[in-house]
């Protein structure tokens, strides 16, 4: 139920406001060396409560690591209005951005709108940040991601951007619209504008209660019994669509492994959209979409029915076609009931309850002509099991699935290993940061090749830990490409520890971890002054005559050719 003028009712959004910043208090009191450490915060408790409300909107809107939350994080200073970047190397020509700015007040009423100012200082940073050739004066953080940005908009790739205003009350003012519309006639479609309450946070963090729904099918259906397990085939208006995604939301989504990316930036969605909203062209859209793929534990329907079948359907779940939900949805916003006129694909899986790895292989099968994140598919995977009992039998462990819990000192994710033993033992540093879509999917063989054994990794993973570590508490003499080095870094580090073992990396296994071990607690930071000097030695000739910017230093790093340079005096 909806409150006049279109906002919510206070009881319920007040409560709202008040669970997130119980929440708020939790992350300040976990995350409180880190504020002071890498973030540089100060003992003001209402920076902290911001800081931490950024984390956390951050953090459950779009899926991120505690780290790479963090990481994105460049709040201060000369932020020109911008709390937080977060981005992806370029995909098919188009590098995906997300701008958010935070906004926090203790009054937890939740009615305050997001200030029209704070998205005039957005739309300004958007004109300014992403022109190479602009100048512009920014925070050490923001600047060393901005000019990461640019060199790729420098090679050619188009900024795709989503600005997201984050607060814990409610959406901007019909002023703030006025101007993002504005902004929209110089953007046009490279720009997206989101907006992140206390409301939307919330229904992000509760737990999920199954879906059990009617979904109304149109034509004939078949279903088909295989290895004791039902399948149905139909198909459905996606004006059927729309409402089962506008009644159940995010809850449909919980198995999908692939993110919304919105309609701006993403030209398979906008493709979507010009079907549907094209009258000559939406009886089509059945011919043109690949469908939905749906799970559930049990459907039941009226077999003696020849068509139009109501089905009812148990624990629902989209695991593929939540790009194609979303896209319909918003559509069916503007255009209404003329959307029913197109129809879409349905595939209806019967499952058992606890059949967990099939439903993994089935949301991999059907999501893998696309962007995913491969991680957790693949924790079940033989080398990754092996892998994780020769971790174990060394004493740490692995962390083969994503938790939302901290990593100890003796824990690795797999996420972790994966770029560690990628950047330093594959000696492909600029994979390991640019290519972190493919470590589960096209460089996951090379990778966890069947010669990985747990104390390779192990050493792989306390040495990228001491790099990046060095990179995100930075001393005020670091050099000015610690920023985008840090993986040669590590890469360099292991070449010297097996040098100084006299070993190749095969040699190196449980029966030696220990001397390893001890050679990283005491050399590390060694291997690690004497790479920077290194990697320092081989830059110097590459800048002769030209400047030595932070947007060159990005693109240099991005470069196999350079550590082939590196190598050329590291003998292993």
């Amino acid at each position: 139920m909806r409150g006049s003028a279109d906002r919510p009712i206070m009881g319920a959004m007040s409560l709202a406001a008040q669970i997130i910043d119980q929440r708020v208090s939790g992350i300040i009191e976990k995350l409180s060396d880190i504020f002071t450490d890498e973030l540089g915060l100060g003992p003001d408790e209402q920076k902290r409560r911001a800081m931490a409300f950024l984390f956390l909107a951050a953090k459950t809107a779009f899926d991120l690591t505690d780290e790479q939350t963090i990481d994105g994080i460049v709040d201060g200073a000369d932020d020109f209005g911008i709390d937080a970047v977060y981005f992806e190397p370029p995909d098919d020509g188009e590098l995906h951005i997300t701008l958010i700015q935070g906004k926090y007040k203790r009054k937890l009423g939740g009615d305050s709108a997001f200030p029209e100012n704070g998205i005039a200082g957005m739309i300004d940073a958007i004109g300014a940040l992403f022109d190479p050739a602009q100048p512009v004066q920014l925070n050490r953080r923001l600047n060393e991601r901005i000019e990461d940005i640019r060199s790729f908009v420098k090679d050619g790739a188009i900024p795709r951007v989503t600005a997201v205003a984050a607060n814990n009350g409610v959406r901007w003012t019909v002023q703030a619209q006025q101007r993002i519309d504005s902004a929209a006639r110089e953007f046009g479609q490279q720009v997206e504008w989101r907006h992140i309450g206390a409301d939307e946070i919330l229904a992000l963090l509760q737990a999920r209660k199954p879906i059990d729904a009617d979904l109304k099918l149109t034509g004939a259906a078949t279903v088909e019994t295989f290895d004791f397990r039902r399948v149905l085939t139909g198909r459905m208006s996606v004006a059927e669509l729309a409402r089962l995604t506008d009644t159940y939301d995010n809850r449909l989504f919980e198995r999908n492994i692939r993110r919304y990316l919105g309609l701006a930036g993403n030209r398979v969605n906008e493709a979507v959209a010009a079907t549907l909203r094209e009258t000559d062209q939406r009886s089509n859209f059945y011919f043109y979409n690949n469908g939905i793929t749906i799970t559930c534990s049990q459907f039941r329907h009226n077999a003696l029915q020849r068509e139009d079948w109501s089905v009812q359907v148990s624990d629902l779940q989209i695991v593929n076609g939540g790009q194609t939900a979303r896209t319909v949805q918003h559509v069916a916003r503007e255009v209404g009931s003329q959307i029913g006129d197109a129809e879409v694909l349905v595939r209806l899986y019967e499952l058992e309850q606890n059949d967990a790895e099939l439903v993994e292989a089935i949301t991999f099968a059907t999501n893998s002509q696309n962007s995913v994140d491969l991680r957790d598919l693949k924790a079940n995977d033989a080398r990754q099991k092996a892998l994780g009992h020769s971790i174990s039998e060394l004493g740490y462990t692995y962390r083969a699935k994503r938790e939302d819990r901290p990593v100890s000192s003796d824990e690795f994710t797999s996420a972790v290993i994966a770029e560690a033993v990628l950047a330093i033992w594959r000696r492909r540093p600029h994979q390991a940061r640019f290519r972190s879509r493919e470590h589960f999917g096209a460089l996951y063989s090379t990778i966890f090749s069947a010669d990985l054994n747990g104390a390779q990794a192990v050493i792989a993973a306390l040495l990228h830990r001491h790099a990046e570590n060095h990179r995100k508490r930075r001393p005020e003499d670091a050099p000015d490409f610690l920023a985008y080095g840090s993986r040669f870094i590590a890469m360099l580090m292991g070449r010297y520890l097996l040098n100084e073992m006299g070993i190749s990396l095969g040699g190196l296994d449980h029966r030696n971890l220990g001397d390893a071990r001890e050679l990283v607690r005491q050399k590390s930071d060694d291997y690690l002054a004497r790479a920077e000097a290194q990697i320092g030695n081989a830059l110097d000739p590459l800048f002769t005559g030209r400047e030595r910017t932070l947007q060159r230093l990005s693109a240099t790093f991005r470069r196999a050719d350079l550590v082939e340079t590196l190598l050329e005096t590291v003998q292993a």
